[in-house]
């Protein structure tokens, strides 16, 4: 590629063709409504991104199964009740001819316990923070076989309702993840095991999704590099299922990496060390993402930790990468795909380091491990904060500092009110879903 490589088209293998090689990645938005349906903040919130140069727009997880939720004000969608506003949502993110794709997704264990105490996994293994969630019950075949009939179902309305795409969350520790995880897979029927048998349900996913939109409408998948703990789900691992994938026809796969309880995805830790070179090139996951491509020809996007375009471009040009996932910088620059891609900015983003959190005992230096965890679910409140303005048609502030606590504070007090507010089953579907 030439220096010009971030402007470049990329066609996948289903035929469609991508304008250029920078994406919006996935970013929980928390703003649906009581009936977990779509609302005029996602509207503005996605044509504001729409505005500013992407090829490809990724949604927050969209739940498909409403007693499960990431978290209270996650869309959901199960059946076609909410059809119209849908369309409306991907109107407004295709409307600068960016592709809008739907991320769709399950939380599994980890559906917090204001939504519902008895979630589904696997296994019953609890995920043990704070007491936010309850001991999952382990999934029987019924349950296995209807959740992949769910990712079918809303792929088929998502594509009805205008999104160009679907990209199923196979990573973060969400229900796919878990059932490859040996940490969180102890079953040892037909679901766990072999790795064979562990990457079954998500094999048995995409294969749903794709008989129910057809050879021509895109589908990703989000997958883990690794775990990054100790008896998770490992790099090998990751490498096998990407070969495996390539066989099941997806057009995009993206590299990402951590769980709830290791969060690699939202903050770099000592438990997911990065070496030197990967530091000095910025993205968290390069690395490993460049030993999956030597394993696979289908697309790949990195995401997490890119804001230079030199960084982007060699990721792009040496390591073999198709696609740039951009998710935090464009919470505070809407504008920067263009930007970079213009030579308007040679970065975008703000400094993580420069982004000040509180001061003293709550410092991001601290070494509590509450206070880090404060620290980490604050950060990452810091960038909802700046999809709120947006979300409510206004800018993103320039403001580097906010205080952790109340971040934190408020994120714990908004899941609340939104679960307590939340009528899920108070509207019947209208619309035939057969």
């Amino acid at each position: 590629m030439s220096n010009t490589s971030l402007s470049q088209p990329l066609t996948l293998p289903c035929g469609v063709t991508l304008s250029n090689r920078l994406s919006k990645s996935a970013m929980t938005e928390a703003m649906a409504n009581k009936h977990d349906a779509p609302t005029e903040k996602h509207i503005n919130l996605y044509r504001r991104w729409a505005k500013g140069g992407l090829a490809v727009q990724v949604t927050g997880n969209v739940m498909i199964d409403r007693r499960f939720l990431e978290r209270p004000g996650n869309v959901v969608v199960e059946d076609e009740r909410d059809i119209t506003a849908l369309s409306k949502w991907a109107e407004a993110a295709k409307s600068e001819r960016t592709q809008a794709w739907v991320q769709i997704s399950h939380p599994g264990r980890q559906c917090p316990m204001v939504v519902n105490a008895r979630p589904l996994s696997p296994s019953n293994e609890k995920l043990k923070m704070l007491g936010l969630f309850g001991k999952p019950r382990a999934m029987r075949d019924t349950d296995i076989n209807d959740a992949i009939r769910r990712y079918a179902e809303t792929a088929r309305i998502l594509q009805k309702a205008g999104f160009d795409g679907v990209q199923i969350h196979g990573a973060h520790g969400y229900l796919i993840s878990q059932f490859l995880s040996p940490i969180t897979n102890h079953r040892t029927d037909y679901w766990g095991g072999s790795l064979e048998n562990r990457a079954r349900f998500l094999r048995r996913v995409v294969a749903a999704v794709r008989r129910a939109v057809g050879p021509s409408f895109p589908v990703g998948v989000k997958l883990n590099s690794a775990d990054f703990q100790k008896g998770g789900f490992t790099l090998e691992d990751c490498k096998q299922v990407a070969r495996w994938l390539q066989e099941d026809s997806i057009d995009l796969l993206e590299i990402s990496g951590g769980t709830y309880e290791e969060m690699s995805f939202a903050t770099a830790t000592p438990d997911a060390p990065q070496r030197d070179s990967t530091k000095a090139r910025e993205a968290f996951f390069l690395d490993y993402a460049r030993e999956i491509r030597a394993e696979v020809t289908i697309p790949i996007m990195v995401t997490g930790g890119f804001r230079s375009r030199a960084a982007m471009q060699q990721a792009l040009i040496e390591d073999g990468i198709d696609m740039i996932g951009l998710a935090r910088p464009l919470c505070v620059h809407p504008d920067g795909a263009a930007d970079l891609i213009n030579g308007g900015t040679d970065r975008i983003g703000i400094s993580e380091d420069g982004l000040t959190l509180g001061t003293g005992t709550w410092g991001v230096n601290a070494q509590n491990w509450l206070i880090n965890l404060t620290n980490t679910v604050a950060r990452v409140e810091y960038y909802v904060w700046q999809m709120d303005r947006m979300a409510a048609a206004r800018e993103p502030s320039k403001r580097e500092t906010k205080n952790a606590l109340g971040l934190m504070l408020g994120y714990l007090g908004k899941s609340m009110f939104r679960a307590m507010i939340r009528k899920p089953f108070a509207r019947r579907s209208k619309t035939n879903t057969a």
